[in-house]
Formats: C-alpha cells, structure tokens, sequence
C-alpha cells in the first residue's frame, strides 16, 4: 500500500488488507453508532381538551423540539365532531404560539380524513445554541422559560365553562 505518493521516491507499506478494511470497517461502524437521526414523536389531542391539558402537551413539545425531534400534532374528531372541524384551529393555533421561540411549522395543519395534523420542526438556531452550550453557562443565558405559556381558547367544553 503506497503511504505517501508524492514523496521521492513513493514511501510504500506492505500490510494486510484484510485487516485494513476490517479496520475501517469498525470505524465506521463506530461511526454510525454515534450519530442519532431525528425521530418524529406525535402528540394526540382531541378538539374538546382543557386548557392546562394542551398547555402541558405544548411543553412536552418544547422539549421535544429542544432535543432536535420533529413533533407530529394530530387532532381526532370523532362523531359529531366531524360535521365541525374548525374547531380543531384555535388547538392548531395554540401549539404554533407555544413554540414560536424554538420551532417552526413546517408543514401546516390539514385535514387527512377524521385528523387533522400540523408537522413541527427545530429552528436551526435553538440547535445550533443547544450544541454550543457548555455545563458552565450561567442559568440566565438559557433559552427562555417554558412555564410562561398560557393559553386562551375561545370556547370550553360546556356551557358551564363559560359562566
């Protein structure tokens, strides 16, 4: 095997090829074995949840935007709730606001027979930070606080919700 072609004259090695590709076999496979891919996690609701529930949902998304997944949102109608399926928007909507600091949509809500479903992505700043961060950083140059959202939905459950 020639080490270096260039010099003069050409330096050249005698060696084992089997050995060699077995070597650079394992390098890669040692490779691979320390890259992890995104993975898309998905987060159910159904059009009549309650406030805290979806706020909680949102969170977990965060998180899961944070830790560069994607995030699936899917909307369930059932029965009569088919014949109204605007009222998936205002939930659709709610999760666009919780995570307007770390993600993006990237694909909007549509409608995919009883579902309705929103695809959300990482923003490439918020990865780019989570890299650079050290356990050294000080607790204020943190991303901000993900226990501020509130979420207002325009109607509850029931009539009783709204009294």
């Amino acid at each position: 095997m020639e080490v270096s072609p260039t010099a003069k004259p050409p330096v050249c090695r005698v060696m084992d090829f089997g050995k060699y590709k077995y070597e650079q076999a394992k390098k890669q496979h040692n490779v691979r074995q320390h890259q992890r891919g995104m993975q898309l996690k998905e987060i159910k609701v159904r059009p009549y949840v309650d406030k805290h529930d979806l706020e909680i949902k949102v969170k977990n998304v965060i998180r899961f935007l944070e830790e560069r997944n994607k995030a699936k949102i899917t909307v369930t109608f059932r029965g009569r709730e088919r014949a109204n399926i605007s009222i998936g928007n205002p939930i659709m909507v709610a999760f666009i606001e919780g995570i307007k600091d770390v993600g993006v949509v990237e694909s909007p809500p549509k409608r995919e027979g009883d579902n309705m479903t929103m695809l959300l992505g990482p923003k490439a700043e918020v990865v780019k930070v989570k890299k650079q961060q050290s356990p050294t950083v000080s607790a204020e140059v943190k991303a901000p606080a993900k226990d501020n959202i509130i979420i207002e939905l325009e109607g509850g459950k029931n009539e009783q919700d709204k009294a």
